[in-house]
């Protein structure tokens, strides 16, 4: 189930694309090191696609697809060591839609940055079974767009230190709010 991007249109999405273009030219674009190297030389173009005309769904279906995904990854053991385990079905999914979230909140935080009017809020974007508390404390609470952008591009592949996204399956994002002014 796709996470709810209630402010996922035309302008959101040139966004997300002009951050992708920032990343790759940078060579800071985070690759997981589950996907095979299909899945490496595909990934950008990808992400590119789901964000022109998709969403993390669509991201995660075509991850699944041509062997983009390796089958199998080391581990290392409590005491030492490494084991090789089989990849969690759920790693496509969970790839996506905390890689396509992410860029979904840093295009966000340009529009509220260039718009002027809007704000950024931290929303439940997909009901989760057992939502962990530090989760909800966050639902309703503002986000600076500077500070979280910043953060964002700084943290590839970690969680951010602001802590939003707060990790993957945590099922928060981030919405603009229109900032309403009063008249004297």
């Amino acid at each position: 189930m796709a996470l709810q991007y209630p402010d996922l249109d035309g302008a959101t999405r040139q966004y997300m694309l002009e951050e992708l273009e920032l990343d790759i030219k940078e060579g800071r674009l985070y690759i997981s090191p589950r996907l095979s190297g299909k899945g490496v030389a595909d990934y950008p173009a990808l992400l590119g696609s789901a964000m022109e005309s998709g969403d993390d769904t669509s991201l995660a279906a075509a991850l699944r697809k041509e062997g983009r995904l390796n089958a199998t990854e080391q581990r290392r053991k409590p005491k030492g060591g490494y084991t090789t385990a089989a990849v969690p079905v759920t790693a496509t999914d969970t790839l996506a839609e905390g890689e396509f979230n992410r860029f979904y909140a840093r295009a966000l935080c340009r529009r509220a940055q260039n718009e002027g009017d809007k704000e950024l809020k931290v929303h439940r974007a997909k009901p989760v079974e057992t939502p962990r508390p530090q989760s909800e404390a966050l639902i309703g609470s503002g986000v600076d767009p500077e500070k979280l952008l910043l953060d964002l591009r700084t943290n590839i592949g970690v969680e951010p230190a602001l802590g939003v996204p707060p990790g993957p399956n945590s099922g928060l994002s981030v919405q603009l709010i229109k900032v309403l002014t009063t008249r004297n």
